[in-house]
């Protein structure tokens, strides 16, 4: 480049040194000369900048200075310039530009300077070289160094506009693999302390470098406290302490609202330029979805510094701060629902919806759990399906609430036993209880009276395989068509090819509750969430609403009585292929009082009976909701 800068020159010398009379080629030969300049020196040509100079040893000083103490060096640097004036002079030019830094993940930093060219010796027009060619302001002697900030993330405000998450102390184990004396004694005994994986700490550690930090767990204060005494004085272990954006619990709405942690290169590629590697950012859930509006803008920060350490500003701009996002989530219910859970050593669900609204209230899933299997999870429904093959049989006639309907012990379809727990036999019974008692018999002979199609049509009417546009990912079901007699029998009672998640039956509690499928919704002033389908007729709602009370009054979910206005069915849903197999245990229902009511799924995986999993666990929540 150099080279091809000083033959630019030599042609142009000629026509500024000769004192042209044509005012347009001076000009167009001071342009190119400082251009050739400035191109050397926004391609990191320090060397080649400063020999345009008129004191290269002087400029080639000053530019190496600020270029290390900006970060870049020799080669390449994150700079344009664009000349935007020139103003003639006898034997020089004035040469008026404007250069922009444009660093990673912070705001560019544009600027105007100048450059004074000037004739030597009747050679070459060169810079005449000043600290003020790389900034207005620059004094001889200063370097430039600047850095980036962000401002605190904005909070996620629950319904009632207080924050959920806040600023929290943390405290960062890790590991120095230069203190390490015994790697597999270090990992066990982590391992045991902290309830993470031994191999995984021999791996991480293995892969670093002496005096790298690697980190094992980030825990919250009190929790590292209450472990302190057995971690650190391990050899190998050291400690970061942190202050992060935190829910009140580690396990609060996870799956709906996710985590800020140090980004992910998956998260950084997301979540566009403005972000830099070990910046605290969402990784999942809302936290990510909303990343941008949460996490603001960042700023920038430029000195000016001198030999003495003195530093003064040549420019600030401050981080835009984030906005906050307000969302459905009922904290006193989602802590009810979070205690709850807890009680169980299976992996547990609950998620509550507001019927009519469609307000998502909680997303709860014990330690357990994978906490997304809450929205995404596709699991068997079992007998909680009868809510809605219940409402096919209603809607079509097929049965009213005292029609008369068998409840033998087993029954055949196609060939195919179906039984009913423990083989219970009732005789004939209306199908009110029938429902009630969670008769296997009487749905899966009484659906095969139903007209082709009505099964879907009545998962539909539910929301079941609905598409809702959420910020957060939910499977809202699946009925595909029955191959034949035996699989609608399979599907009546929830069995067969029936997929369906504890996001979307309580969807399906909350049209139950109001004869209409409710539009979930997670963030205040987002847009609907997808079309609601039809739901089912007022005459269905009603006698479907009856159904569903009578199990609590009087059938398999008995143990809620005592709960308030509590309708719903149980549900226990076989999977896999041990003989006998094994089961979830699910409740799904809802209870009305003067605020609306509740909707609300619980689900206990392989919990196998509903009446010793799913059914004590929303005993329990609606007992903490008192």
């Amino acid at each position: 480049m150099r080279r091809r800068g000083f033959a630019v020159l030599l042609v142009l010398a000629t026509v500024l040194l000769t004192g042209c009379s044509d005012t347009d080629d001076r000009e167009k030969a001071a342009r190119d000369a400082a251009q050739a300049y400035l191109d050397a020196w926004a391609a990191g040509d320090l060397t080649g900048a400063a020999e345009l100079t008129d004191n290269s040893t002087a400029s080639l000083l000053n530019l190496r200075a600020v270029a290390t103490s900006m970060g870049f060096g020799e080669g390449q640097q994150p700079l344009r310039t664009e000349i935007t004036a020139v103003d003639l002079s006898e034997g020089g030019a004035t040469v008026s530009y404007t250069a922009t830094w444009e660093f990673d993940a912070a705001p560019d930093w544009s600027y105007g300077t100048q450059l004074q060219l000037n004739a030597v010796d009747g050679e070459l027009p060169t810079v005449g070289w000043a600290s003020s060619a790389i900034h207005p302001d620059l004094a001889d002697g200063e370097s430039i160094e600047w850095s980036r900030s962000l401002a605190e993330r904005a909070s996620i405000l629950d319904s009632t506009g207080n924050p959920i998450f806040a600023p929290t102390p943390v405290v960062v184990v890790g590991v120095d693999p230069g203190r390490v004396t015994d790697l597999p004694a270090l990992s066990d005994t982590l391992a045991s302390t902290l309830g993470i994986s031994a191999a995984d700490v021999v791996a991480s550690v293995s892969a670093s470098q002496p005096g790298q930090f690697v980190p094992i767990i980030t825990l919250r204060r009190p929790d590292y406290d209450a472990v302190r005494p057995a971690i650190f004085d391990l050899p190998g272990t050291v400690f970061r302490e942190e202050t992060r954006q935190l829910a009140p619990t580690a396990g609060f709405a996870l799956g709906v609202l996710g985590r800020v942690g140090e980004a992910t290169a998956e998260v950084l590629e997301e979540a566009g330029k403005d972000y830099a590697a070990g910046d605290q950012l969402g990784t999942s859930g809302l936290q990510r979805a909303y990343q941008g509006q949460l996490a603001g803008g960042p700023g920038l920060s430029v000195e000016a510094v001198g030999a003495d350490g003195e530093r003064r500003d040549l420019e600030r701009i401050e981080p835009q701060t984030g906005r906050p996002i307000q969302v459905s989530l009922d904290t006193a219910i989602q802590n009810a629902a979070d205690a709850a859970v807890a009680t169980r050593i299976e992996p547990a669900h609950i998620v509550v919806v507001r019927p009519g609204t469609g307000e998502i209230l909680a997303v709860s899933s014990n330690a357990a759990a994978n906490a997304a299997n809450a929205l995404v999870g596709q699991y068997p429904a079992g007998s909680s399906f009868k809510i809605i093959s219940g409402s096919a049989l209603l809607g079509n006639g097929i049965v009213g609430l005292d029609t008369p309907v068998a409840c033998p012990g087993t029954v055949t379809v196609g060939g195919r036993e179906f039984d009913n727990e423990d083989q219970f036999d009732l005789g004939t019974v209306p199908f009110l209880t029938a429902f009630a008692e969670s008769c296997n018999t009487t749905f899966t002979t009484s659906v095969q009276q139903l007209p082709a199609g009505a099964l879907e049509t009545a998962a539909a009417s539910f929301g079941v395989g609905a598409s809702w546009d959420l910020p957060v990912e939910v499977f809202s079901g699946q009925v595909p068509p029955p191959a034949d007699a035996v699989e609608l029998a399979a599907d009546a009672i929830g069995q067969g090819k029936v997929l369906v998640s504890p996001f979307a039956m309580a969807i399906a509690g909350a049209t139950a509750a109001s004869g209409q499928v409710p539009v979930p919704s997670l963030v205040a002033d987002a847009e609907v969430a997808g079309a609601a389908p039809a739901g089912p007729s007022p005459d269905v709602t009603g006698a479907l609403q009856q159904l569903m009370r009578q199990v609590v009054l009087t059938g398999t979910g008995q143990a809620l009585a005592d709960r308030g206005e509590v309708s719903g069915k149980t549900g226990t849903a076989e999977f896999g292929t041990d003989v006998p197999p094994q089961a979830h245990g699910w409740f799904v229902g809802f209870r009305s009082d003067p605020a609306g009511g509740l909707a609300f799924s619980v689900l206990v995986e392989n919990g196998q009976s509903s009446a010793t999993s799913a059914v004590p666990l929303a005993d329990t929540f609606l007992g903490n909701l008192g």
